[in-house]
């Protein structure tokens, strides 16, 4: 067997050109880990603020790209007792999805969701470890609740939607185009927003403001979210695409009695995101199995075309979820 594999690395920071085919070591499983065989792994917003230089993996992870795959153990690393050579998994990874081969915490794979193929799994790990996360664990939503999600054609957004609704949530989210509407509608949107064409905040306060908000845009939308808030209600902010830095008022957090938090899954312990799997194969692996909720697929593409799968994502056209055949 060769002790090589294909991968694709970031050459420098830059942009989608930047990611270049390379040969590299397969991985060795350390304890605790396992090495999977990579079958198809998942394009994110991470991977794309890494390859520009501003998402700096932890220091002991790969420093090729990837936070999510989907594939068959191909090796055990010490002290492993609950997956065998063979399962086909899917797995939240530091780094290093975009490879034939992978190294990850063993309590960070799932299992393939039963009726649902390696490609679908591939879209499972980053976003649903996300939402849940983010949603559920952080941001407390509740049946009943007005939950607004942005960007809701998103692997995340379209993921947030499913979920929310399943929970007993009446969903609302803003996008860009008609089509993306339409898309967020069929999903179980109760009610979707053109931004270009509506105000959210506008729309949500007639609704009686949103209980939580969660927001990957940053920049101007934080003042705009907290007024779209109802009292006592929850801003998650989990990505600023429009940058961090603004001016808010913060006296009406007191008057309202406003939350805002917010969080990164890539920086947090193995201990904390194995709690997450173990949430997630509890509470959304049978909404899954059942077909209840379902990764939305957008496109795929080799993994030596990694390049034009990043430039599609930055186009922001997709809708779901963008995949690298690599097995």
């Amino acid at each position: 067997m060769s002790e090589t594999m294909r991968a694709v690395e970031i050459s420098e920071p830059g942009g989608p050109e930047v990611l270049k085919p390379a040969e590299r070591p397969r991985p060795t499983p350390g304890p605790g880990q396992v090495v999977i065989k990579v079958h198809w792994a998942g394009v994110n917003r991470p991977d794309a603020l890494q390859r520009a230089g501003n998402y700096a993996p932890p220091p002991d992870a790969s420093d090729l790209p990837g936070l999510e795959a989907s594939g068959e153990i191909a090796a055990l690393g010490e002290g492993v007792s609950d997956w065998a050579l063979g399962d086909k998994v899917c797995a939240l990874l530091p780094g290093g999805g975009y490879a034939e081969y992978v190294a990850t915490p063993a309590a960070h794979c799932l299992p393939v969701p039963a009726g649902m193929d390696m490609r679908e799994a591939a879209c499972l790990p980053e976003t649903y470890f996300t939402v849940w996360t983010n949603v559920f664990m952080r941001g407390a939503l509740k049946a009943g609740e007005r939950f607004l999600v942005h960007g809701g054609a998103s692997g995340i957004g379209t993921t947030a939607i499913q979920l929310a609704r399943e929970f007993g949530a009446r969903v609302f989210t803003t996008v860009s185009s008609q089509e993306k509407a339409a898309a967020c509608a069929d999903l179980g949107a109760h009610r979707t927003i053109i931004y270009n064409d509506e105000d959210f905040v506008e729309v949500i306060k007639e609704e009686g403001g949103a209980n939580l908000i969660l927001d990957m845009v940053g920049g101007l939308y934080i003042p705009r979210n907290l007024r779209a808030l109802a009292d006592d209600g929850r801003l998650v902010q989990i990505a600023f695409l429009q940058g961090p830095k603004v001016e808010v008022n913060f006296g009406q957090l007191m008057r309202r009695r406003l939350t805002i938090t917010g969080s990164t899954l890539r920086p947090q312990s193995d201990l904390a995101k194995a709690e997450i799997a173990s949430e997630l194969r509890k509470h959304v692996w049978p909404l899954l199995e059942a077909g209840k909720v379902a990764p939305v697929m957008d496109s795929e593409f080799p993994l030596d075309k990694a390049a034009e799968a990043h430039a599609h994502m930055e186009e922001s056209k997709h809708i779901g979820k963008i995949v690298l055949k690599v097995a």
